[in-house]
């Protein structure tokens, strides 16, 4: 949750400096966005609005604070300004307020919307990813298509970081935050999927970058998962570090998931370490 707060107050400050520019000049230089002189700094411009109507249209969506009112404004606005750049803006706003409300179905069908209408963009691609990795099941009849995609859009996201996100708006240590934040977003992902088909070698490699890519905010659910990577190989001394930060970091919700896995697989590793457990690993938990 805490990470997911730190990418809420991120993207709202992205969006705080969108919704101050003055909508862009009829027929700007290709490339440039209004009031732009120079050429554009590394990444997309700020997308903008072309007329006020649409300007205060986008602004009136965003600000809506329900996931279902916001869709219902995306669509809105997508049929009303066809042509528009924001468009994508609105449809990733209800992709993370659906997620907020751990509306999985919901949040990929936001992240889809929002790839028609660029698909190279970063947190669209990692929405999208994110739910295909963690709930696709196997009994689904299209699970490797969805698994494969998850890693395709994972992938694709780690190549459009730098070039996708626009540098203008935000301060420059929350726009390396934010980009940081989508790297170990895209590498958990991959951990996860590796993890998942008990690939542990390159679990243990793409949750290690995932946990490096943004220290700051470390997620649980990897550093667990790194754990167990490190476990199956038989890194126990390792793999009990991980674990007992594992635990550090739900140790104000001890009981919820990942919190209850990682306390029984520190006891577990410890009575290992001291001879006192069969050396089995316990199945890996998502």
């Amino acid at each position: 949750m805490k990470r997911t707060a730190m990418l809420m107050a991120v993207l709202g400050i992205c969006s705080f400096s969108l919704a101050q520019d003055k909508p862009a000049a009829q027929n700007p230089p290709a490339g440039q966005a209004a009031g732009q002189a120079a050429a554009a700094p590394q990444g997309k411009r700020m997308p903008a609005a072309k007329t006020q109507p649409e300007f205060e249209a986008y602004k009136a969506a965003m600000a809506l604070p329900d996931a279902a009112a916001t869709e219902k404004a995306a669509d809105d606005f997508a049929t009303k300004f066809p042509d528009s750049e924001l468009r994508i803006e609105i449809y990733k706003n209800a992709m993370q307020k659906y997620q907020q409300a751990n509306n999985a179905d919901k949040m990929l069908e936001m992240a889809q919307k929002a790839l028609t209408y660029d698909a190279d963009d970063p947190a669209a691609l990692l929405g999208a990813a994110q739910i295909l990795a963690e709930r696709t099941r196997e009994t689904d009849l299209d699970r490797d298509q969805r698994l494969a995609e998850a890693k395709k859009d994972a992938e694709r996201a780690l190549q459009t970081i730098d070039t996708d996100v626009p540098t203008s708006g935000p301060p420059p240590e929350q726009l390396a935050a934010y980009k940081g934040f989508l790297r170990s977003q895209a590498y958990s992902i991959l951990g996860t999927l590796a993890f998942n088909t008990k690939g542990w070698a390159d679990a243990e490699t793409n949750l290690r970058k995932s946990i490096d890519a943004f220290p700051q905010q470390l997620d649980a659910i990897a550093v667990f998962r790194l754990a167990v990577a490190l476990d199956m190989q038989n890194k126990i001394p390792e793999a009990i570090k991980y674990c007992d930060q594992a635990v550090d970091l739900t140790k104000d919700r001890p009981d919820s998931g990942v919190g209850k896995v990682a306390r029984q697989e520190k006891d577990r590793l410890t009575k290992l370490a001291s001879g006192s457990a069969p050396g089995q690993n316990p199945a890996p938990k998502n």
